[in-house]
């Protein structure tokens, strides 16, 4: 018998994701293993220990309450320093991801979130933790497909992007796409059993978000290929309260395996 330990949103849980392997012959991590900020407690990670609790406290109200034109107000605000800022949180990143990849239990198979640095890694993965993104690997006998990252909204065309003014994001992680991209890398898996992402399909009950109370990012991609191959699994995290926890598409049973930092339990994949 294989057993699979399955882990998304770990945003900060060293502590947890330290346990999220016994008892498992591998671990698989789905990404946003960093805690930029945490909603439920503000005062909590790199965002409010840079800027202040405050800063942090005032991010969070706002995305509760879907007032995302202020939050770019407010981070313009605060990017006195853009480059001072950015480079602060990208060593905070560092640091996070050292002594998370420290503690994550061997064999690690990782890919990466919308809230993590993919261009960090290589230096904190090896032989025992390894990222994949757009690659297929065998465990116990089964093929697991991973994609990483998110793809990026598409704006409608009477909403274009601002340009005029803008000022650049706060940091930038390097985890979207645009959907052709992302698509792509969903297409070169190819038939697997087990069909990896951070993102889930794009179905309304698992991407919505009954908290924040609007649709989270999803891939019309990972659904085609779901309908297409009908993997066993499709594993994902993302959406961290979710309408649906998992729903059956033809043979395909479709988990949100999330959100880590809130439980602490890994999800138990066993044949």
């Amino acid at each position: 018998m294989t057993r699979i330990h399955v882990v998304s949103d770990v945003h900060g849980r060293a502590d947890a994701l330290a346990r999220a392997g016994d008892g498992a012959d591998a671990l698989v991590v789905l990404g946003d293993l960093l805690l930029y900020l945490d909603y439920a407690d503000p005062t909590q990670g790199i965002l409010a220990d840079l800027l202040g609790a405050e800063a942090g406290a005032e991010f969070a109200e706002m995305r509760k309450e879907h007032r995302f034109g202020d939050l770019r107000s407010v981070g313009a605000r605060l990017m006195s320093d853009p480059a001072g800022l950015s480079a602060a949180i990208t060593e905070a990143a560092k640091a996070q991801y050292a002594e998370l990849f420290d503690v994550m239990p061997t064999p690690a198979y990782c890919t990466y979130g919308n809230v993590d640095m993919p261009k960090l890694w290589p230096e904190f993965v090896d032989d025992k933790r390894r990222m994949f993104d757009a690659e297929v690997v065998e465990i116990g006998g089964w093929r697991f497909g991973f994609v990483g990252g998110w793809p990026r909204k598409v704006l409608p065309a009477a909403q274009p992007r601002r340009t005029t003014g803008a000022r650049p994001p706060i940091v930038q992680f390097g985890a979207d796409f645009s959907p052709e991209e992302y698509a792509a890398k969903v297409a070169a898996l190819g038939p697997v059993d087990v069909l990896c992402s951070h993102v889930p399909p794009a179905v309304p009950e698992l991407r919505w978000d009954t908290v924040t109370r609007r649709p989270e990012v999803a891939s019309e991609a990972l659904l085609n290929a779901i309908e297409q191959h009908q993997p066993r699994y499709a594993l994902f995290g993302h959406v961290h309260q979710p309408l649906q926890h998992r729903l059956r598409i033809g043979r395909t049973e479709c988990v949100n395996v999330g959100h880590f930092r809130a439980t602490g339990e890994p999800f138990v994949l066993e044949w």
